[in-house]
Order: C-alpha cells, then sequence, then structure tokens
C-alpha cells in the first residue's frame, strides 16, 4: 500500500470541524486555487521549503548539495528547483533551520497512535480526528480509508476535509468510516472557478449533492474571496445549498495573504493578489445566509 506524504500535524486545532481536533495535513492537490494559503501541500512530491529571511550566507549548503543545485548569489544560498530533488542534505547541515522538507510519509500504525495521543481531550471537547490537505481524497484511496477505519475503532471521531474534485466512489468508499465531511465550495459559475483554481466543478457539485442523498453529514466550508464569490457568486451558492442540501453547519473564511509567503519559500510565484475581506463584509455575508433561512453559519472555523 502506497504510503502518501503528509506536511503537518497539527494538535489542539479547533477549526476543522467538532471539538478540539488534530488535523493531519496530506500533501497533494487536483485543484491550484489562487488564493492558495497552503502552498506546500499542492505539489504529490517532497518539495524544499527555503526561508530566505533566516539564510546568513554561509555557503555550507552549496558544498553538500549533490546535485549542485544550490550557488551563491548577492550574499543568499540561491537554489535551483529544476535541479533539486528534495533529499534533504542541505536541511541536515543548515545552522540557521532555513531549510527544510515539506513531505514525509508515515508508517499507518504510527500515524494512528500520534493522532490518537490526545484522546482524552476529543472525549471532553466532542472533538476527534480531521484528515485535511492539499487533498486527502486524491491520496492512496485504501490508505485513507484503512485509516479512517482504524481511527474509528478506537472510538474516535473523524472528519475529512475536501475540495471535492476526486472520482465519487472514493467518497462513498469513506462514508462508513467518516462523521463529518468539511465540504469546500468556492464558486458555482464552472468558468469562475475555472479562472481561479485551473479546475471547473461540475465534479465538485455533482459530489456534494450525491454525498448528502447518500445521508454524510456535511458542514460547508466558503473561502470568501473579495471580487471573486462576495457578490452574485455568493447568492449562487447560497442558492445551490438550500434547493440541495442541508448542512449541520456552513463557515465563512475570510481571505487572509498567509498562502503568498509559503509559495515563495516553495519556489512558487504568487499569480494573484486579493484584499481581506472586512470584518462588515463578512457580517453582511453571514447576513445573506440566516436571511435565507440558513441559520448555522460562522465566520472563520
Amino acid at each position: 500500500m502506497k504510503k502518501p506524504l503528509i506536511i503537518n500535524i497539527q494538535k489542539f486545532s479547533i477549526h476543522d470541524g467538532d471539538g478540539i481536533r488534530t488535523t493531519a495535513f496530506f500533501k497533494g492537490c487536483p485543484l491550484r486555487c489562487s488564493w492558495c494559503h497552503n502552498a506546500e501541500s499542492c505539489s504529490f512530491d517532497k518539495e524544499l521549503m527555503f526561508y530566505e529571511e533566516r539564510c546568513i550566507g554561509c555557503g555550507a549548503c552549496t558544498d553538500l548539495c549533490p546535485e549542485q543545485a544550490i550557488y551563491m548569489e548577492d550574499g543568499r544560498a540561491v537554489t535551483d528547483r529544476q535541479k533539486c530533488t528534495a533529499c534533504g542534505k542541505c536541511v541536515d547541515y543548515c545552522v540557521r533551520n532555513a531549510r527544510e522538507i515539506a513531505g514525509r510519509e508515515w508508517e499507518m500504525d504510527e500515524l494512528v497512535r500520534i493522532l490518537l495521543r490526545d484522546f482524552p481531550f476529543y472525549e471532553t471537547s466532542g472533538g476527534g480526528v480531521t484528515l485535511s490537505g492539499g487533498e486527502v481524497m486524491a491520496q492512496e484511496p485504501e490508505y485513507i480509508q484503512e485509516l479512517l477505519r482504524r481511527l474509528q475503532e478506537k472510538g474516535c471521531n473523524t472528519a475529512v476535509d475536501t475540495c471535492g474534485d476526486i472520482p465519487y466512489e472514493r467518497l462513498k468508499a469513506v462514508l462508513p468510516y467518516t462523521d463529518t465531511f468539511l465540504y469546500d465550495i468556492k464558486a458555482l459559475s464552472p468558468e469562475i472557478h475555472e479562472t481561479y483554481t485551473g479546475r471547473r466543478n461540475e465534479r465538485i457539485l455533482e459530489n456534494l449533492k450525491r454525498l448528502s442523498d447518500d445521508g454524510a453529514r456535511i458542514q460547508i466550508r466558503i473561502p470568501v474571496i473579495p471580487g471573486v464569490n462576495d457578490g452574485e457568486e455568493m447568492e449562487k451558492i447560497i442558492s445551490f445549498v438550500k434547493e440541495n442540501l442541508k448542512p449541520v453547519r456552513v463557515n465563512l473564511l475570510p481571505y487572509h495573504k498567509i498562502g503568498s509567503d509559503k509559495a515563495k519559500r516553495v519556489g512558487r510565484e504568487v499569480k494573484e493578489t486579493f484584499d481581506v475581506p472586512l470584518q462588515e463584509q463578512m457580517e453582511s455575508l453571514k447576513a445573506k445566509w440566516e436571511d435565507a433561512g440558513v441559520l448555522h453559519v460562522e465566520i472563520g472555523g
């Protein structure tokens, strides 16, 4: 069974489902959202992350790199991303921790043990474990299904955070082992969705309807991007949800600019910049949902 890569295991998370949770972030996603705040999670391969502000220009990494992918320029180490294989040798010898490798394989037994370490907090808060990404459902299907099954066998509440752009069979396969699906809706219009994520959304929306019809417990999460989905698109999203779903909660997630720094660290160009929505804008959007009869709406989370 192929082991997927994980970029982070975040403990004491309160924004990825009910209660106190531990969230595992898997590496690799079919979408390329212009506002992505986890740029290191896009690729399915290991990647070097470079924190330029920490580099003191000692040059030690240039001699260690077996691919000769690092050279000095203006007193700072520069990495040729085409040559870099993310072997990690430069990471081991960087005295300022300016380099790290994004992506680690986990043996199933070890991962389950780590994820269940805070089980007492899950019990007292109604929390559990959330599998996120990247896109967790784009990983090795058998691995994810087995992981969720093992967690539930131990009495752990499970949640899957997904963009939905995967074959529906994968979602249906984990349905018996998933207490809640945190399902992203970024736009309703296929053209707008493709412009800002690189993919159309017909399959995403159809999967969401089928998941709801199959009895899944669904929490809708909408990244609020000014100029993209905070106007007419939001009205369309509200209508779609009202007509097709009965979500337990809708979370409106205000855009932030953290992702641009991460993109630079993995050597990606930041293609789009957006305004951060004001609190009054978020409150207005929340009111629109409530006026439409959707009562469990939260800002953030």
